[in-house]
């Protein structure tokens, strides 16, 4: 392979960091990769760290010994975040998204790549302060956010599913949990080979509002000997006389909507952390 110029190599470098978040890259890949010395390679990752930091997309980060090398760590400043939540507010103001029932409609904004990828950094920036080896989420929309969340994290992502009557999913572990909003008794299941046991993992779903299927997740991970070690949210309904968990993350903070269709809502302050 031809040699390369210094930038190309610092853009081959950080296109590569953040494809693989989270993830150690030993100096020798890049060094093979980019038909460098590995002395030219440090020098090259020093200018893509002083980049990455000043612009406030993340850090990257050294690990020392044999199986050593560098990782990038997703992350946002506190200014994108505060804006990010202000628009999130704004968009979930709009008295349109209100249905039958005081709702707010939420399936456009959950599925929106834009939108969903910068929550998923803000969750994982928090989240990713403990050691995790999966994120679990229930069917369906807090899927996404689950899933960049892991992405970020550089883990699986482990579905709890509602309907426990998936044949290729082979044996399962069914629970049943009260829905902290309802009070109905509801159900929720999990491969026997979705989990390996004494695994740490975190929680994240779209919506928290009792906390019911959140302590439901803690529960069915007691089955597989594993420890719910974080939770993270899209939006927390502050409004809900009761929560069944403790100790979790959130962006948004929604305390009402009226019968005149009002929003009530803030970026979070998270003193519920």
């Amino acid at each position: 392979m031809e040699k390369l110029s210094r930038n190309s190599r610092v853009v081959a470098i950080t296109k590569s960091l953040i494809e693989n978040p989270n993830k150690v890259i030993g100096l020798n890949k890049f060094s093979d990769l980019l038909n460098a010395a590995k002395s030219t390679i440090s020098e090259d990752i020093v200018i893509v760290r002083e980049v990455l930091e000043k612009l406030h997309m993340g850090r990257v980060e050294t690990i020392s010994g044999a199986a050593g090398g560098i990782r990038f760590i997703n992350g946002i400043s506190e200014e994108n975040k505060d804006n990010f939540g202000e628009q999130l507010c704004e968009l979930l103001r709009d008295p349109s998204r209100i249905v039958p029932g005081n709702f707010i409609y939420m399936t456009d904004l959950m599925y929106n790549p834009q939108i969903i990828g910068k929550a998923g950094v803000i969750l994982s920036e928090y989240l990713g302060k403990e050691k995790v080896d999966y994120v679990v989420t229930v069917e369906t929309k807090g899927i996404p956010l689950a899933y960049e969340v892991a992405k970020n994290l550089g883990v699986e992502l482990v579905i709890a599913r509602r309907d426990n009557n998936k044949v290729t999913e082979g044996p399962t572990v069914t629970i049943n949990y009260v829905s902290g909003s309802s009070g109905k008794i509801q159900q929720m299941s999990l491969s026997k080979k979705s989990l390996k046991k004494e695994s740490r993992c975190i929680f994240v779903d779209d919506f928290l509002k009792g906390g019911g299927t959140a302590k439901g997740i803690n529960d069915l991970l007691k089955e597989f000997e594993c420890e719910l070690v974080g939770i993270g949210v899209l939006v927390d309904h502050t409004g809900a006389e009761t929560k069944l968990v403790e100790n979790y993350y959130s962006i948004i903070d929604l305390k009402n909507v009226d019968k005149n269709g009002v929003v009530d809502l803030q970026p979070s302050t998270n003193k519920n952390i």
